[in-house]
């Protein structure tokens, strides 16, 4: 198995060594995806969460944009978003409107007649896709808090799991999740509702020594908050696949977490002399091989989706290529380092 050794077994490489430095570089990206989101607003929605309509066509020849613009006056569409779908030479483009009428075939009849006689091309609607106001808030409102209790549920397994705080970390998820629950009654919004939820958890964790908790929560929150703010940065569509890729980057990067935390958990005990800081050093070198082949596998992957997948699901696939390459960082110099920060601070 040499072949697919990519790390030397005996390496000593100081990763904890290096975690000031990548603390610094992972809250320069956390604070510059935050500025994102307070200038835009948030992430730009699509139908699935902003509500309207969203249209995808197809010509079969090449068209200039403004002439597209000027097919979609008549129609009253003249303040939709209009951008070109896929490859250039696929001549495919995505109307977004908030108007909610886009399936009726009365509609498709004058919009295929208006497109025609703008263009002078023959246009075809692959797919129409419409939301209304108030389900779009409640798919909204639930892909959120289903991040947050995947989350909470991630702080019992944890806890549980090297801590054997069942009870304990039960506890504290479960007032968090009747807190969360009143909340919604009360029709608190749900960003602000799954950003409180995160910060008492943390808190929770820390007083409560769930450090092996606090570790992985904070390389979640690491991970979802770089992905999100990549999209915001680059003005992607945020939608229901992404939320899909969202919560595929939390079991990912919780996989790699755990295989870590395992190790360290071994080395404790056989090396009970060994200061923690050496104990995790020599955990995440051991780990590591199987780290990076783990990454490389599941990059190549999607990769070729992002590349070959075409527009469909060019936005998941690009959240899973940002979501692993951040995930695997963050289990590396996120998650381990933030159990010395709490041995440091938590008893001085």
């Amino acid at each position: 198995m040499k072949f697919i050794q990519f790390v030397k077994p005996d390496i000593n490489y100081d990763f904890i060594g290096k975690k000031n430095i990548c603390f610094t570089v992972s809250l320069i990206l956390i604070a510059i995806s935050i500025v994102s989101l307070i200038i835009h607003k948030g992430p730009r929605m699509g139908v699935d969460f902003a509500g309207g309509s969203s249209i995808q066509i197809k010509f079969n020849e090449p068209v200039n944009l403004d002439d597209i613009k000027k097919g979609l006056i008549p129609l009253g569409l003249e303040k939709s978003s209009l951008q070109q779908f896929g490859a250039k030479t696929d001549n495919e483009f995505q109307i977004r409107t908030d108007i909610s009428s886009m399936k009726s075939d009365d509609f498709q009849d004058k919009f295929i007649e208006s497109m025609k006689s703008a263009t002078g091309k023959n246009v075809e609607i692959l797919s129409t896709d419409v939301v209304g106001p108030q389900v779009s808030h409640d798919l909204r409102s639930k892909a959120m808090l289903a991040i947050l209790y995947s989350i909470l549920f991630i702080t019992i397994y944890i806890s549980g799991r090297f801590e054997m705080k069942w009870m304990l970390s039960g506890a504290m998820a479960g007032v968090l999740m009747g807190a969360v629950y009143f909340m919604t009654l009360l029709n608190v919004s749900a960003a602000v509702v799954t950003v409180a939820a995160l910060i008492v958890a943390l808190v929770f964790c820390w007083y409560l020594g769930l450090k092996y908790a606090m570790g992985a929560i904070v390389a979640l929150i690491h991970d979802v908050t770089i992905t999100v703010g990549f999209f915001s940065i680059l003005d992607l569509e945020f939608n229901l696949p992404v939320i899909a890729a969202l919560l595929t980057i939390i079991g990912y990067s919780l996989n790699d977490t755990i295989i870590v935390f395992d190790r360290i958990r071994e080395n404790l005990k056989k090396h009970s002399k060994a200061s923690l800081r050496d104990n995790i050093n020599k955990s995440v070198n051991e780990t590591l091989s199987r780290t990076i082949l783990t990454a490389l596998t599941t990059l190549v992957t999607v990769v070729a989706l992002l590349v070959l997948g075409g527009g469909t699901v060019h936005d998941f696939s690009f959240a899973m290529t940002v979501g692993i390459v951040v995930g695997t960082y963050s289990s590396v110099y996120i998650a381990s380092p933030v159990l010395i920060i709490w041995q440091e601070y938590a008893h001085s």
